[in-house]
């Protein structure tokens, strides 16, 4: 199976959790993506493209297995900081 992702990346959860506010109000992802993340994704809008199960940390990993195409994640912390996540497919 493999997935398609975007997501905001960010280091603080106060800022992840604003951001994730802003989304569920009608923001556009891509368009925070860009503004705030700090993953080189952000000049795509956050857009990871397709990977594979085992590419991604565990917790990133089980999060995008949890949603539906088009869904948005809760805050998920990692060692890397705090994410947003967008499954935008999977195949």
């Amino acid at each position: 199976m493999e997935f398609r992702a975007s997501h905001i990346l960010v280091k603080d959860r106060k800022l992840a959790e604003e951001l994730l506010k802003r989304i569920k109000g009608g923001a556009n992802f891509s368009a925070l993506a860009r503004d705030f993340s700090t993953c080189p994704s952000k000049s795509k809008g956050g857009d990871l493209g397709w990977f594979g199960e085992g590419a991604m940390v565990p917790a990133f990993e089980q999060a995008v297995k949890r949603l539906s195409s088009g869904g948005i994640s809760p805050v998920v912390p990692t060692q890397f900081g705090f994410h947003i996540i967008k499954k935008t497919g999977s195949r």
